[in-house]
């Protein structure tokens, strides 16, 4: 085993040379601006509340959200860790329809929201040097997301948070309010970006991310609450939360750089 990591360490380092990049450790900081968006439809069949009659639900999901930050990152020329603070006002809408004899719908609302999370981004590079002072790399790894704060405000109505469980949609099945964990969320990150050496060891990093994020703890507990609620056998959530995002920082490099005039 210890030949076999030595071999593969000697066939990266090769590899990386073949392409004149040097190894490097730095550090830097900067901001982020990004758009997230939500599109989410969760069907099935079932029984309203009370014995009542057979039909289908459908209820769909909206959200787009205007997310700024700032961000720390630790750089190791194949793989980078970024720790980011990232807030958000966003505009959404809800609705659930029950598709009987007698239609009926049982949700509308929309609204504005707030909201806040602590990030943590472990993404692996690959360098390309162009030249002595600029490098491409391509991105891809993980983000995982903590909430802090999950504020909303209803047309017509106060701000409220969300994890108070004040509305019916804010409760899970057993109709407690949902904890502020249940808005963490695991991304799928994928992108490029860009090294512009100024001076020595000090650069300007860009990079273009886009993010795919998995059902969050509340998304899941939307499918256990429809499936208690209207003897749902199997609902289903499809659709896509996406998140474009474009990043600016400055970087300092500690180690496997050259002075540059």
């Amino acid at each position: 085993m210890k030949k076999l990591i030595l071999l593969f360490a000697i066939a990266f380092t090769m590899s990386a040379a073949s392409f004149g990049i040097d190894f490097s450790l730095s550090v830097g900081a900067g901001g982020l601006l990004g758009y997230t968006f939500t599109r989410y439809t969760l069907e099935d069949s079932g029984t309203m509340p009370g014995g009542g009659e057979s039909g289908t639900i459908r209820s769909i999901q909206s959200m787009d959200r205007f997310d700024y930050g700032g961000f720390l990152f630790f750089d190791a020329t194949y793989g980078e860790l970024s720790i980011l603070i990232q807030g958000g006002g966003n505009a959404y809408g809800e609705t659930m329809d029950f598709g009987g004899s007698s239609p009926v719908r049982l949700a509308d609302s929309k609204g504005t929201g707030t909201e806040m999370s602590l990030g943590f981004s472990l993404l692996g590079k690959f360098p390309f040097e162009l030249t002595k002072k600029l490098v491409i790399f391509p991105l891809a790894g993980v983000s995982y997301h903590i909430a802090l704060l999950e504020w909303r405000k209803p047309e017509g109505d106060i701000v409220y948070d969300r994890t108070k469980g004040e509305l019916p949609e804010d409760q899970d099945k057993n109709g407690d309010a949902y904890p502020l964990s249940a808005w963490n969320s695991l991304w799928i990150i994928l992108g490029a970006g860009i090294d512009y050496t100024i001076k020595g060891p000090w650069y300007l990093r860009g990079e273009a991310l886009f993010g795919f994020r998995l059902p969050t703890g509340y998304e899941n507990g939307a499918l256990a609450m429809t499936k208690q609620r209207f003897s749902a056998p199997d609902p289903k959530l499809s659709g896509l939360t996406g998140n474009p995002t474009l990043k600016l920082a400055v970087g300092r490099r500690f180690f496997g750089f050259s002075d540059q005039p």
